[in-house]
């Protein structure tokens, strides 16, 4: 029995180690065959993942088809002057004006200089993170004394009455060290914010904008508010001729030496524009109907297009840039044209192209995925390269941590960058032949100034051409570069307001 069972046994044992060796086998075969398969689908999946390789002309034809919607046709931009027209129409209407976007402020300036202003005047600039203080001397011989000082950002979002301390401050550091403390000097205050004027000494600001957020200032008299911190002080003393934008001031500043400047215009960290307008046709005056029989109208065209009367042209690089502002829905056309909004657009579409594959073999930067890294300054040096030429974008694309581009990609690069800057200069012309039209004069000078219109190399000949092409027939214009608007512009509206009041 014992040998049976160890027989039985040994059977068992083989049969099973047989078995055994079966299973190792299909085992083996089974891992093999899901191997293969596995590195196929691998392969088919970084295969797909890729897509089918393209040559440097598809990727450019690709690249422009997705640029296109920011490329504004003759319609669209006729379209956008109708428009305008009747939104300037409703801000200027005494029953439309509450609800209008474009406010159109009277400034209460109703004279341009006559080239025969003479004295000392102070001017105090605000406008941006910087503000300047202005010694300015006119008549035969002009000169001008100026200092900028700094607006920390704390200052620019902490409380109003600090700000205004910051500044009379600052004032009065500029006139002890020009030992000016016994001459009370008119001052011209430029103060580039959307103000409703109640005089020429009297304004409340409507809304901060241009990344300020001081509380306890909107609604409020700047005038007031700076004359009460000045008082604060004691030691300084300051007469306030006149309070106006950096529009006006550019406007003031060109027709002392040009007499057909009728409109100034402001693209720069944000845009503006005034013109001066017939008192018959606003409707707001409630001044006197003395002459002369025109007004100065500041439009604070910034905020054309938040009722939604501008969602025909915007895309989704201009809804980005909105809702990521401090101030959504808000100032929608000036964050389609001016220095603080272009490069941002521009980097949002190049971020969308390399996401694409299209740019820089579908590698992007730490620092190009930065929010603000793409400076509008980049749009107007990498124009400034000659066709063909890229060694300012290449520059450029190294400081962003882009060090392999080839000339493809600059060339795409640069076609994005032109995209952006036309249709902002394009905006600002239609804006301006709209202005123009509604003057009605046979010849107009347009007084300019801003980084962008002074920096961008072709700015001034895309709002030119599109111009020419968007006022009635036989209407001359030309547009010239204002020196220091919103500094002897200041100036220049205290020396005709000290004028009047002999």
């Amino acid at each position: 029995m014992e040998i049976v069972a160890a027989a039985d046994s040994d059977e068992r044992g083989l049969t099973l180690l047989r078995v055994v060796g079966q299973l190792q086998r299909v085992i083996v075969f089974l891992h093999s065959f899901a191997c293969d398969r596995s590195h196929l689908w691998s392969t088919q999946s970084s295969e797909a993942r890729q897509g089918p390789v393209m040559s440097d002309e598809q990727i450019t034809k690709k690249v422009r088809e997705i640029c296109e919607e920011l490329i504004l046709s003759q319609e669209n931009l006729k379209e956008v002057c109708d428009v305008l027209h009747e939104e300037l129409n409703k801000g200027l209407g005494k029953d439309t004006n509450p609800e209008a976007t474009i406010k159109c402020f009277p400034t209460y300036v109703r004279e341009l200089p006559n080239g025969k202003e003479k004295g000392r005047f102070l001017a105090l600039d605000l406008g941006g993170t910087n503000f300047r203080v202005l010694l300015i001397q006119l008549g035969e011989k002009c000169s001008m004394d100026s200092r900028i000082y700094a607006v920390p950002q704390p200052i620019m979002v902490g409380p109003g009455d600090g700000l205004f301390d910051h500044i009379a401050e600052c004032l009065a550091s500029f006139i002890k060290e020009r030992e000016l403390g016994d001459e009370l000097l008119p001052l011209g205050f430029t103060f580039s914010f959307p103000c409703k004027q109640e005089g020429l000494t009297k304004a409340r600001l409507a809304r901060w904008t241009k990344g300020f957020k001081c509380a306890g200032v909107e609604g409020r008299d700047v005038v007031e508010l700076l004359k009460a911190a000045i008082a604060r002080r004691g030691d300084v003393k300051i007469k306030i001729c006149a309070i106006l934008n950096d529009t006006t001031g550019t406007l003031m500043s060109c027709a002392w030496k040009n007499h057909n400047c009728r409109i100034g215009l402001i693209v720069g960290t944000g845009t503006n524009a005034c013109y001066m307008e017939k008192l018959e046709k606003v409707e707001l005056w409630d001044g006197d109907l003395d002459e002369p029989h025109q007004v100065i109208i500041n439009t604070e065209w910034g905020a054309f297009g938040d009722n939604g009367c501008l969602d025909f042209i915007r895309t989704e690089y201009d809804n980005n840039i909105d809702c990521e502002s401090i101030n959504p829905g808000r100032q929608l056309y000036e964050k389609m044209i001016s220095g603080m909004y272009m490069g941002e657009i521009a980097r949002q579409v190049i971020i969308r192209l390399v996401a694409e594959g299209l740019l820089f073999d579908g590698k992007s930067s730490e620092i190009l995925e930065e929010k603000g890294s793409f400076f509008t300054k980049y749009i107007s040096e990498i124009e400034s390269d000659k066709p063909g030429d890229y060694n300012n974008c290449r520059v450029i694309l190294e400081e962003l941590g882009l060090n392999s581009a080839t000339d493809t990609d600059c060339a795409n690069v640069r076609h994005v960058c032109e995209c952006v800057s036309r249709r902002a200069a394009y905006l600002a012309a239609a804006g301006v032949a709209v202005l123009l039209n509604r003057i009605g004069e046979e010849s107009v000078t347009v007084a300019v100034d801003g980084s962008v219109y002074r920096f961008h190399p072709h700015f001034h000949n895309l709002m030119t051409e599109q111009i020419s092409h968007l006022i009635k027939p036989g209407m001359k214009f030309g547009l010239m570069l204002s020196e220091d608007g919103s500094g002897r512009g200041a100036a220049l509206v205290a020396a005709v307001a000290s004028r009047n009041s002999r």
